[in-house]
């Protein structure tokens, strides 16, 4: 399976999904159309879920992201919720004193059947 790889703009994040279970989604989201942007994730993840690695974990990095993203934003966490036989996680990085993406993170723990990690840093 190729991984998926995108470089990230001042509008899309950087994707780097791999393999091996290492995912991560870093920058800004905040495309024309969502929807069209994450629609690649949702289909690398499905081929993913066919044969996963032992252990997922998926680095959210983000220091915005709109409401149309979101959505797909919890889409791509439902795709992960549904792969078995692989230990799942999700890192959610945070800019300390940035309440509104510590409280995203918060609300979709409480969502989706995962165990999230809530991790401040200094700068994403």
């Amino acid at each position: 399976m190729e991984n998926l790889k995108h470089e990230g703009s001042s509008k899309t994040p950087e994707v780097d999904f791999n393999s091996s279970g290492e995912l991560l989604l870093k920058g800004r989201s905040i495309p024309e159309n969502s929807i069209e942007f994450y629609k690649p994730l949702i289909e690398w993840l499905e081929a993913y879920a066919k044969s996963p690695g032992s252990t997922t974990v998926l680095s959210v990095q983000l220091e915005y992201f709109n409401t149309s993203s979101s959505k797909c934003i919890l889409d791509v966490f439902k795709k992960l919720e549904a792969v078995s036989g692989s230990e799942i996680s999700i890192k959610w990085h945070y800019e300390e004193d940035d309440e509104d993406m510590l409280e995203a993170g918060e609300d979709y723990d409480a969502i989706i059947d995962l165990p999230f990690e809530m991790i401040e840093v200094e700068e994403i």
